[in-house]
């Protein structure tokens, strides 16, 4: 008896602290704000910022729960988020996640260099693929919120690239990106980013 209390003490506790799914309907009420830079739908059309349709709902409420606490630095979004709770978050996630990404275009010139990245790493220098991560079509892995690359702007995923590399972007798990990104030379990171703008 004592164990069918505590199991059901435990069980109600669990589920008392839960954060309730995303909305994603309600999240599209909650990104008047977003579109200014991220557009009403998540395809930005400015290269420096990122497109958020499409992208993973685990990754993106985890990107915005860092930069609200500060974790990682985004001065465009200073503020921005402070007065949300973690149910607006998380509708808002639902949202940009329910969207779809429209694809962007790879540079010719860049397109070998940045498949052979992509899809074989560079094993000289211990540069895993990364397929291995954001998968073959760059949708990413959802649930471990690996986030997908594809029709990313390549201005944003070589900036990504850049600040990962000197350390100004440190939220990556076990310091992945980190690891690999200050492996990369600059034109490695270009082709790559490149590739992944028209990549689906």
């Amino acid at each position: 008896m004592n164990k069918l209390l505590i199991s059901l003490l435990v069980s109600i506790g669990l589920t008392g602290v839960a954060h309730a799914a995303g909305d994603a309907a309600a999240g599209q009420t909650k990104t008047a704000v977003c579109a200014a830079c991220h557009s009403a739908d998540g395809n930005s059309v400015v290269g420096n910022f990122p497109k958020l349709a499409g992208q993973g709902e685990k990754y993106l409420l985890k990107q915005l729960n860092d930069i609200k606490s500060g974790a990682r630095m985004v001065p465009e979004m200073t503020g921005m988020l402070t007065n949300l709770n973690d149910q607006d978050l998380a509708d808002i996630s639902a949202y940009y996640a329910s969207k779809k990404v429209q694809l962007g275009q790879a540079a010719a010139d860049q397109v070998e260099l940045g498949q052979t990245i992509y899809r074989a790493g560079v094993a000289e220098k211990g540069v895993a693929a990364c397929t291995a991560c954001h998968g073959p079509n760059g949708k990413g892995i959802g649930s471990a919120a690996y986030p997908s690359l594809s029709g990313q702007h390549a201005q944003y995923v070589a900036s990504t690239l850049n600040k990962f590399s000197k350390g100004e972007r440190n939220n990556d798990p076990a310091q992945m990106m980190r690891d690999i990104a200050s492996k990369l030379s600059a034109a490695e990171m270009q082709a790559v980013s490149q590739y992944v703008q028209g990549l689906h």
